[in-house]
C-alpha cells in the first residue's frame, strides 16, 4: 500500500455502500485528498458492540486513527510506520499477525498515491551527485 490516499465520500454513502448496520452521524469527516499516517479515517469493520448483550459482530462505520499500534507498543507513537504488510507474510510478521487474525478493517479510498523518481533526478542520484532524490 501507499503512503496516501484520497478519500471524498460522505459517511451516509459509505454506509449505503458497504452495508453497515451501525454509524454514529457526528463522527463525519471532511473530505481528505491527502491521507496520511494517523489521521482520523473512516473505516469499516464487524465487531459485537460494547456493553450489549448479544454478542454478534456488528458491521459498524467508525472514525479511526490510520496506523497499527502493535499490541506490544507502550504508545501509539510509532502507528506511522506500521501502515503497510506484504500480503504473502502478513499472518507471519510478529507486528501484524494479531491484528490480521482478529482485527482488520476496511478504508475506504477513492484513489491512492505512488511516488516516482523523475529521470533527471535518478541520473544525478546514479553520478552521485544527489544522495537523496525528490519523488513526484
Amino acid at each position: 500500500m501507499c503512503g496516501r490516499y484520497a478519500a471524498s465520500r460522505r459517511p451516509e454513502d459509505l454506509a449505503g455502500l458497504f452495508g453497515v448496520e451501525k454509524w454514529e452521524p457526528e463522527e463525519t469527516l471532511a473530505p481528505d485528498w491527502n491521507v496520511a499516517p494517523t489521521k482520523s479515517v473512516h473505516a469499516v469493520l464487524e465487531r459485537p458492540l460494547k456493553d450489549a448483550a448479544d454478542r454478534r459482530p456488528v458491521r459498524q462505520l467508525r472514525t479511526l486513527r490510520w496506523g497499527l499500534v502493535p499490541s506490544w507498543a507502550r504508545s501509539p507513537e510509532g502507528a506511522a510506520k506500521m501502515i503497510n504488510a506484504r500480503a504473502e507474510t502478513v499472518h507471519e510478521k510478529p507486528s501484524f499477525r494479531r491484528a490480521f487474525e482478529s482485527r482488520r478493517c476496511l478504508l475506504p479510498a477513492d484513489g491512492y498515491y505512488e511516488w516516482v523518481t523523475g529521470a533527471q533526478e535518478r541520473e544525478l542520484e546514479e553520478q552521485g551527485r544527489r544522495k537523496r532524490t525528490r519523488k513526484q
